[in-house]
């Protein structure tokens, strides 16, 4: 009899058992008070997590680590960063205890002082004199007494947290380089062109060709002109009078002059006055020094007036045309320092200066043209080689910079957020000026030593407060 009792009272505890199971499975607030005793465990139970709702404010890392990305993406290891919505706690501000909202009701209590209104946490402007929500259930923030409404208040922890950096904006000299693509050409001033000035006959030609390197003086050719030997008798006639005391001064100078106007050489001059005899050639010399980029001379040819039959070309000095960039032209001024690199000579850097900017725009390319010359000592510079160059520009004059991540740029209005102290930042519209080496000149806006944050820029913009500051600056005063 003992043993179907047992197995009877087994059957109980496990239909009770299942019951129990049934009525904490079903049941979504606590448990019957006749089951506290029985299962402590069970009326323990916690309440059913709310869904997120309301939009993407940023992603956060899946594992905790203080990352945070306005836009999807990934970790290392490949996991999904996880969506912060506007419902969750995406305030920078550490949660309002539940006594908050009875020390609102009395305007005097806290350390902060009286409050003066409340704002709409979403940065819209709409304000309340006394605490309410929003649409969405957020609580509207306090503004108190002696706080700046265009400044952003952020805990020490949450900042710790989301990794927001400042710097001091100082003076530095700015320099920006800019890079353009260029050609070397000859030196127009250093070119010349060997013609008479007299129907001549050439009887020989010297030993040069083109490329030929030659010397100022140095003889070219051997020329007889009719025009010359006449102009050179007359100028004999002139000396032997004027020795016999028979001719002025005057007609003295005039008959030279007829040479010289017809470009007789000063040696031919000499000889004539020298030997008192008329030369059947005369020897042209070279203008200058250089080297004959063009011959056309040969012997024993008739040249005509004005024929060029030798052209020089001086490559002591070179230049490089370079085609600059629209936007870039307002940082380009004569005087400059450039460097130029050869892509025959990529290991040797060329030093010269900006001396000439163009004043006409290449249409076509939106480009503007300027000019560099380059001492060529060596003459490895040759003409219509390519080059690649490097001008520094920039005043000389430190400016007040900051790092380039510190400004957000929204395309019709750049601002910086200024570090106020004990958690407190402000958004400042500023006026930039040259960039380069990853800084940025601030020419309104801004004074030297002034802290701005440089990092995390896009958690406290997504903050409600800088929204409400933001809004703030467009729209003037916020409305009472």
């Amino acid at each position: 009899m003992r043993r179907p009792a047992g197995a009877f009272l087994i059957v109980c505890a496990i239909l009770a058992a299942g019951v129990v199971g049934l009525v904490v499975g079903r049941s979504n607030g606590p448990l019957p008070g006749w089951l506290d005793g029985v299962l402590p465990a069970a009326a323990k139970q916690s309440a059913t997590p709310t869904e997120a709702t309301g939009p993407v404010i940023y992603y956060r890392d899946p594992d905790g680590l203080p990352n945070y990305s306005p836009a999807p993406r990934k970790t290392s290891a490949g996991k999904d960063y996880l969506a912060v919505r506007a419902s969750e706690d995406v305030s920078f501000e550490e949660k309002t205890p539940e006594t908050t909202t009875a020390k609102s009701e009395n305007p005097k209590s806290g350390d902060r002082g009286k409050i003066r209104y409340y704002r709409n946490p979403m940065g819209l402007p709409d304000t309340s004199p006394t605490p309410k929500k929003d649409s969405m259930g957020m609580d509207y923030l306090p503004v108190y007494e002696g706080d700046d409404d265009s400044s952003v208040r952020v805990s020490a922890g949450k900042i710790q947290k989301t990794g927001v950096q400042t710097e001091v904006a100082e003076r530095r000299t700015l320099s920006t380089v800019v890079r353009a693509p260029g050609i070397v050409q000859e030196d127009e001033r250093r070119k010349a062109v060997v013609s008479l000035r007299f129907e001549g006959f050439i009887d020989t030609v010297e030993n040069v060709t083109t490329g030929s390197h030659i010397h100022k003086g140095q003889r070219l050719m051997r020329i007889y002109g009719p025009s010359l030997s006449s102009a050179a008798a007359e100028y004999l006639s002139a000396l032997n009078a004027r020795a016999n005391s028979g001719i002025s001064n005057e007609a003295l100078k005039g008959a030279r002059r007829r040479l010289e106007n017809l470009g007789a050489p000063d040696g031919f001059i000499a000889d004539i006055e020298r030997t008192r005899e008329i030369p059947v050639y005369v020897s042209w010399p070279a203008p200058q020094d250089g080297e004959i980029v063009e011959r056309t001379a040969v012997n024993g040819m008739r040249a005509a007036p004005g024929d060029v039959l030798f052209r020089i070309a001086d490559h002591q000095v070179v230049w490089v045309l370079v085609d600059v960039a629209e936007r870039d032209l307002s940082l380009i001024e004569v005087g400059q320092k450039a460097s130029v690199r050869l892509r025959a000579y990529p290991d040797r850097v060329f030093t010269g200066n900006v001396t000439l900017i163009y004043p006409h725009l290449m249409a076509e390319t939106r480009t503007g043209r300027i000019r560099i010359e380059l001492p060529n000592p060596d003459e490895v510079l040759r003409p219509d080689m390519y080059a690649d160059v490097e001008i520094a520009t920039g005043a000389e004059a430190p400016v007040v910079t900051v790092s380039s991540s510190a400004v957000i740029d929204s395309g019709e209005r750049q601002i910086v957020l200024l570090d106020k102290g004990e958690g407190r930042f402000e958004p400042r519209a500023v006026k930039l000026g040259r960039r380069g080496a990853g800084r940025v000149e601030i020419k309104e806006g801004l004074a030297e030593n002034d802290k701005v944050v440089v990092s995390a820029n896009f958690l406290i913009d997504a903050e409600s407060n800088l929204k409400a500051a933001l809004s703030g600056l467009d729209s003037g005063e916020k409305s009472q």
